[in-house]
């Protein structure tokens, strides 16, 4: 609360801003919430909500982690690549708590999880 009582109203990147200190290595959720101003017991709800997919900002487009290969890899690390054992079979599992859980496996038509993962942006 502030000083005169009246309640601040923390908008969501505010809040997400706030839980991301806590994670931070050796960092104390009541030291992070008595430097910004907000009870502790609000952080720590704040960080179930995160946990639960539930600190979202509507406005904001998600961001997922991306890997990227080498810069300059070169031919002779193609041709090695073509006389290696083809890549075994696999999936992967992408999860939005309290929202969906969607699987791909191996084989999977990139154009449908494409179209599937634009959907859930809106």
């Amino acid at each position: 609360m502030g000083l005169s009582g009246d309640r601040i109203r923390r908008s969501i990147a505010e809040k997400r801003r706030i839980v991301g200190l806590t994670f931070l290595p050796g960092a104390s959720v009541s030291r992070v919430a008595q430097a910004e101003g907000v009870n502790s017991h609000q952080v720590f709800q704040w960080r179930r909500a995160f946990k639960m997919g539930e600190l979202i900002d509507p406005g904001c487009p998600a961001l997922l982690p991306v890997v990227v290969p080498a810069v300059g890899e070169t031919r002779d690390d193609e041709r090695e690549r073509k006389h290696q054992r083809p890549p075994s079979t696999g999936s992967i599992h992408i999860e939005f708590p309290g929202r969906v859980m969607i699987s791909v496996e191996s084989g999977a038509d990139p154009m449908l999880l494409r179209s599937i993962l634009e959907s859930l942006r809106k």
